[in-house]
């Protein structure tokens, strides 16, 4: 990346390439919606969709014995995180692949369990794309970003309008995973700490960036778009947040 040829999108990756995680989330919550899931073994198939780096993904390969595919759409995430299984001695059932999750090549119903922290938009977008790789019986659990009220201030809801992410409640969600054929196991919020978790490394990787290009425009127009999206957090983190969901196919 070289001067005024740099992207959004390159910014984003560069920033969030050293991060443990690429969103809101720690160990201890990815363990305890772990804990609602049983009959996983050694022959057991997970995928986690959106990857990144494997932050959450090695920890489930350390609670769960079956083998694991990580998929993202960013090679360079891919690279790190399958650098990581080989430094965790993991690679021999965990494995990462560049991919999407609109095209997934993948067989129907191959998975036991499919995980998913901070990449939906929403409950429905990611059942719509995942629900046949699901086996019956199967699993999965999803992170993604939720109303806690009926109604909240216009700020706010216009921020995630403008980014592209249409939100819902706590309760439309559970009523998509339902509709699409699920029993709801749990559901439950992530605490503030998980989003300190993100944001204070994420701060500190794009203070990096701004010194590293200096005078640039596009480098400046992100770092003021991310402030303004950890201040409304800070504002409005009443009316929304991170929840995870953890369904049973029916």
């Amino acid at each position: 990346m070289k001067g005024k040829n740099i992207s959004t999108i390159d910014l984003l990756i560069e920033t969030h390439l050293r991060l443990e995680r690429q969103g809101p989330g720690s160990s201890e919550m990815t363990i305890k919606a772990l804990n609602f899931l049983d009959n996983l073994n050694q022959i057991s198939r997970v995928l986690d969709v959106g990857c990144g780096t494997g932050g959450q993904t090695m920890v489930l390969a350390q609670n769960v014995t079956g083998s694991i595919i990580g998929i993202d759409q960013f090679p360079d995430f891919i690279n790190i995180f399958n650098d990581n299984t080989r430094k965790l001695n993991l690679a021999k059932r965990v494995n990462g692949i560049v991919a999407q999750m609109e095209d997934l090549p993948f067989q129907k119903e191959e998975f036991d369990l499919i995980w998913s922290e901070g990449v939906l938009g929403n409950v429905e977008k990611g059942l719509n794309c995942l629900n046949n790789f699901i086996k019956k019986s199967g699993y999965i659990v999803v992170t993604c970003p939720s109303w806690f009220t009926d109604e909240r201030p216009e700020e706010i809801e216009k921020f995630w309008v403008n980014a592209g992410e249409s939100l819902y409640t706590i309760g439309d969600n559970i009523g998509f995973m339902q509709k699409a054929g699920y029993h709801l196991i749990a559901a439950f919020s992530l605490p503030e700490k998980c989003w300190d978790n993100y944001y204070i490394p994420r701060e500190a990787a794009e203070k990096e960036i701004l010194e590293k290009h200096p005078e640039n425009q596009v480098v400046e127009d992100y770092i003021k778009n991310s402030k303004y999206e950890i201040e409304l957090y800070s504002k409005y983190k009443q009316y929304y947040g991170y929840v995870f969901y953890i369904g049973k196919k029916l």
